[in-house]
Parts: C-alpha cells; structure tokens; sequence
C-alpha cells in the first residue's frame, strides 16, 4: 500500500474515531439525563456528527470555533477533553467550567473553543467580533461559527453577514441545517429551500454540501479556510443534514410522523465512513480497534464525571468579579 494511501486511511480513521466518541458521548448523556444527574436540559447532536467532525478537521490548533447549545461535537472535534466536558454536563468541579455552564454553555479556551451558547443565534456577532480580533492582531488565525437553521431567522443573522462581508473577516459561518427549528419544518418558515441564498445576497461565497459525508465536508471547509487565511473574507457552508428524533431531552420539538424521527439512521455519516473506510483499503480490524477506543474514552468520561465533587456553596461567589 502508497504511503500517501495509508496516511489518507490514518487520517479518516482518526475522524473516524472522533464521530464515534462523539456518538457514545451523547448517547450517555441522553442516559445520564434519564437517571436524573445532568441539570436543566441537552441537546443530542447524534445523526450530525460528520459535520463538526470534517469542518474541525480543516483547522489549526490556533483557530476558534464557536457553537450552539447543540455543541457536545463540536468541542470534542476541536480537542476538549471527553473527560471535562462530561463533567461540565454532570455539573462537576472538574468540568471545563467548573460544573457552572452545564451542557449548553461549553468553553475551553485553551482549545481554541470560544463556546458554545444557549440564545439562538447569539454567538454569530460574538464569532464576527472573534474574526474581526483575529484580522486586526495579524494572527492569520480562522473562526469557525456553528448554527443551525432556525438562527437564520435571527437578526443578529443578517447583520453578522453584512459586517462580515465588509471588513472581510475570517469567518467561517457553518450553518447545520437539519430541517426542523425546533418542530417547525423549514419550508413553513423560510421563504427560500436553501438558507446559503441569503448569504449570497451579502456577495459571501457560498455553498450547500452534503452535510452527512465529513470528507465533503472538511474539503469546502478548507477552501473556505484557504480564502480567509488569504485575507478573502468570509464564506458560507450550508450543511444538509437530519437531526435526530427529539430537539433536546425535554422531547420537546418531536417529528409528527415517525418515520420521519427515524430518517436520520438512512443517512448516517457513521455507517457512510464505514463503507468509505473499506472501500479506500481499512480493514474491518482497523475499524472496530477505532471503535473499541472511543467507547473506553467515553466510558472513562462517564467514571471520572460521576467520581468528580459537586460545588459546594461557599464558591458561589468564585469566578463572578476580574481580578483588578
């Protein structure tokens, strides 16, 4: 076998890897929440994986990512630590905010992951802002903004997009479109099929790929990546995909036909990598040693999230004031 081949197959089994972590980290969520541990709500992004996934793959460790309450996938594609992220959602003094952001409000700084955020649509001036720091010190660095469809309602939408495109930031909008915000279809909400025409009206490149195969996704990521390291500004991938039966564990939001809350499995990205994984040359070993390791990962975050203290009450004051 090439070496330019095996290093193409290393390369998809580690984003292979990171899609199944992500898989068996939101499957335990979802039951750590029905045991009654993880406060307030959660919002699974099972069935999406490919997209945080492929679009993290085509950055540098120096770049950013902002991203929504649905986020778990992308601050384990930008690196966190599985082990700190499940102990944020635990509420655990060992999560990467100390057990005070819970599941919607992620942060890790030190990996570049701005956060996630639990308003629709509020961290797309906030990555514009990031974008506008980054250009302004030189830095040469990239920021990468995850959002869903129904944030394209939003008007902090529009105005990201026209601020964006003329100060020609290095902004990267990734719009995760799954058809539904929150039970309202698309189609019953926005007067146009595809969400990146509203992004071509701010003269932003802009393009619609399939948001379930990560290879095609980490591709237009990284001509988007290439432009904004160019100084060429921003650009916009609308990415196709179907979310899972529920919008978060409330059961709030679920598909009236069942068929449709199933979908998602028809288009997997998982058992889609699966059979790209084979056919480039990996064998069934290969993939299930991947497999094998991102379940140890995921169970280890469980152990270590559970084993973890809770606050006690004489810090409820910590982390509120700047040191002078």
């Amino acid at each position: 076998m090439p070496v330019a081949t095996e290093n193409a197959i290393y390369k998809l089994l580690e984003m292979y890897r990171q899609m199944m972590t992500i898989r068996y980290f939101e499957e335990n969520a979802i039951e750590l929440f029905a045991k009654g541990l993880i406060t307030g709500s959660t919002h699974p992004c099972i069935g999406q994986e490919a997209i945080a996934v492929g679009a993290c793959a085509a950055l540098e460790e120096g770049d950013s990512v902002l991203a929504t309450y649905r986020g778990h996938g992308a601050a384990i594609a930008k690196g966190s630590d599985p082990k700190q992220l499940m102990a944020e959602l635990l509420t655990r003094t060992t999560g990467c905010c100390k057990g005070r952001g819970g599941s919607m409000h992620l942060c890790d700084k030190k990996k570049g992951f701005i956060g996630t955020n639990a308003i629709v649509g509020a961290h797309l001036p906030i990555a514009g802002g990031a974008a506008l720091a980054a250009k302004m010190r030189g830095a040469n660095r990239v920021v990468l903004c995850f959002f869903g469809d129904g944030a394209s309602c939003e008007g902090e939408f529009f105005e990201t997009l026209n601020m964006a495109a003329l100060w020609k930031v290095p902004l990267i909008f990734i719009c995760e479109n799954n058809g539904y915000a929150i039970s309202v279809p698309t189609k019953l909400s926005q007067a146009t099929p595809d969400i990146a025409d509203r992004a071509r009206g701010f003269g932003i490149p802009s393009l619609i790929v399939d948001g379930n195969d990560v290879r095609e996704v980490k591709e237009a990521v990284a001509d988007g990546v290439a432009r904004a390291r160019l100084g060429d500004g921003p650009t916009f991938i609308e990415c196709k995909t179907v979310r899972w039966e529920r919008h978060s564990a409330f059961s709030s939001g679920r598909y009236e036909n069942p068929e449709e809350a199933q979908r998602w499995k028809t288009v997997d990205p998982i058992p889609r990598l699966e059979r790209i994984l084979l056919e480039e040359g990996a064998d069934l070993e290969q993939i299930n040693r991947e497999r094998v390791a991102a379940q140890e990962v995921v169970n280890d975050a469980v152990q270590f999230a559970l084993q973890s203290p809770l606050p006690d009450m004489d810090s409820i004051y910590e982390g509120i004031f700047a040191e002078a």
